[in-house]
């Protein structure tokens, strides 16, 4: 990679890791509780999504008894995120080697502070093996019907210590008390443990746009794909230039979006305002029909990121994010099969078919688009004044 990008990123890309691909609750999280439960020395959690319910409690289970084992364990939950739960879900994470904060508490009277959020997702034990991806603390990924569908990732090698640098960075700067043992520090990981090559990429606050100007930079060098899953699809100008160009170029660019089961219908709605605009220029777009498609997912050619991020307008201002990045031939056609899996679940929205849309679907998007172009305006101002 030049060395003028190469700069621009927080950290390096590293050899010697390995990475594997987990799809959906029933496999991410029995991989993520039988790290805890192994675990030795340090637990770190950093969740933006925690509610009461089954996944909640079978972590704040594991956590205990990893705790009376003498491990040491540190959680930021997002203060807002994490607003469900109450205080006698609290009181089970109570324990003297059990560390709870929480990301940006709530002040009446402070509305621009309060949007600013911690939205990754993050679980590192023992500096040997981390967990990053969509996923949070709730039912929502396990429950029978229409399920969340998502994706984790398990990494192990040199690019751990990234992500545990990330978290300690992401700790309230209020020192803790003396009888609270520290943060344990990211020590480096000299061993390979695999061949894969990995980067920690972040979002921080609008002032650090490393995970966008990434995936910006592998679309347009693509020789034969660009595919996209992300669960709010509200792209800024930059990314919708780069994935029009890329198409009209005779890269195979498909998007993979939420049809019609989604937390949230208005930023559906804004986000499909920019249909037309793309399938004219020769993007593909599928929208996933069988349940809530949460994935954050990015693939170009041999490369894969995998995250916390969107890459919607609002996170680039607001949110605190990570990606994992992977160069790596085997596992980006890991990713493309799992591509190709969800194609045969979606409804592929031609250019024909969405000229043909009711007209109170077109009233939507042009209501929830104003609504969106606003917010846009004044998140800028707001920034500006940060």
């Amino acid at each position: 990679m030049p060395k003028h990008l190469a700069s621009k990123y927080r950290f390096p890309w590293r050899e010697g890791n390995q990475f594997r691909l987990l799809v959906d609750g029933d496999r991410f999280y029995p991989a993520m509780l039988e790290a805890i439960t192994i675990a030795k020395h340090s637990i770190i959690l950093e969740m933006y999504l925690v509610r009461p319910g089954s996944v909640f409690d079978r972590f704040t289970t594991a956590l205990q008894l990893a705790a009376k084992r003498g491990v040491q364990v540190f959680i930021l939950f997002d203060d807002y995120g994490s607003r469900e739960l109450r205080q006698i879900d609290r009181q089970q994470l109570a324990h003297p080697n059990i560390r709870l904060t929480w990301y940006n508490p709530f002040h009446y009277g402070q509305l621009r502070r309060a949007l600013l959020r911690d939205h990754r997702k993050l679980l590192v034990v023992d500096n040997r093996i981390a967990y990053v991806g969509g996923a949070g603390l709730t039912d929502d990924f396990i429950q029978p019907h229409h399920r969340w569908h998502d994706m984790m990732i398990e990494i192990q090698g040199p690019c751990v210590s990234d992500w545990q640098s990330l978290f300690r960075d992401a700790w309230p700067a209020a020192s803790p008390p003396e009888s609270a043992a520290p943060i344990p520090v990211a020590m480096p990981i000299d061993a390979a443990i695999g061949a894969q090559l990995g980067r920690v990429t972040l979002s921080q606050l609008s002032n650090r746009q490393e995970i966008q100007r990434s995936l910006v930079h592998r679309i347009r060098s693509a020789e034969h794909w660009v595919w996209l899953s992300t669960a709010y699809f509200v792209p800024s100008w930059k990314l919708r230039r780069a994935l029009s160009s890329a198409a009209k170029r005779g890269i195979d660019v498909r998007l993979v979006l939420p049809g019609p089961h989604t937390d949230h219908p208005a930023i559906r709605h804004a986000g499909r305002r920019f249909y037309y605009g793309l399938l004219r220029r020769g993007v593909r777009i599928y929208e996933y029909l069988p349940r809530f498609n949460h994935t954050k997912l990015y693939l170009c050619d041999h490369w894969i990121s995998i995250g916390s991020s969107n890459v919607d307008r609002w996170n680039l201002f607001w949110n605190l994010e990570a990606n994992q990045e992977v160069d790596d031939q085997t596992l980006s056609e890991e990713a493309r099969n799992h591509f190709n899996e969800d194609f045969t679940h979606c409804l592929e929205i031609t250019l024909e078919h969405w000229q043909r849309r009711a007209w109170h679907r077109r009233l939507l998007e042009q209501f929830w688009g104003w609504v969106d172009a606003r917010l846009n305006q004044l998140s800028q101002r707001w920034r500006r004044k940060s």
